[in-house]
């Protein structure tokens, strides 16, 4: 059938593909936009893939203040230092800055978390359901559900991404690295924030309320 050329526009806004790949993939699904933006989705992911085992030593170091308080800075590497000075590249690393400024992971992903952490965890999951009255075979698959969901909530990588929950943002990366057609990887990050680990004087505001009224 014949293909339009604001299909082949839309479909293009939809997904950030080359005109003439939003074009191939009307064609091959006949019209349908649907199936079209899954065929580029598979494509592209098909293409980060093979993307994958190339040494990405480039990139560059992005970073984010909030309010004074909370400062980032986050590694995010390419596979060349002109894809890094890229507007995608740099919106990435803008995004994946402020991400963590807003959600604070402790991860860059599950591989990072040392097992002592993942079992002190699991004792944790443990004594909160010692009294669940559950059989010992399913209190451990309950567990183990527990184990990977507390994972995914504290590495970044498999977080929800803020600006879009739909996705994580492991998933954002892959989506910028398919239009830039390079491999990507966030290497490293660190979060601080005012006050942070240092132990503070606990107040009773209240009384310090009765005692000035009192006074």
């Amino acid at each position: 059938m014949a293909i339009s050329a604001k299909q082949v526009a839309e479909l293009r806004r939809m997904t950030g593909a080359g005109m003439m790949d939003c074009k191939k993939a009307l064609s091959e699904n006949d019209g349908d936009m649907d199936k079209a933006v899954e065929y580029l989705q598979k494509k592209n992911l098909a293409a980060v893939a093979k993307r994958a085992g190339r040494v990405a030593a480039e990139g560059a170091i992005g970073a984010y203040v909030h309010g004074g308080r909370i400062g980032v800075l986050v590694e995010i590497n390419s596979e060349t230092d002109f894809v890094a000075r890229n507007e995608d590249f740099q919106a990435l690393l803008k995004d994946v800055s402020m991400h963590i400024a807003a959600t604070n992971p402790r991860f860059l992903d599950d591989t990072e978390i040392p097992e002592s952490i993942v079992e002190k965890q699991r004792e944790i999951f443990l004594a909160q359901m010692a009294d669940s009255g559950k059989p010992e075979a399913i209190m451990g698959k309950i567990i183990d559900g527990k184990l990977a969901k507390w994972k995914k909530e504290i590495c970044l990588v498999d977080q929800p991404f803020v600006k879009d929950t739909d996705k994580t943002v492991g998933q954002h990366v892959t989506d910028v690295a398919s239009r830039i057609k390079e491999n990507i990887k966030i290497r490293r990050f660190v979060r601080f924030e005012v006050g942070e680990g240092i132990e503070k004087e606990e107040t009773d505001f209240a009384a310090e309320v009765a005692a000035a009224a009192g006074s």
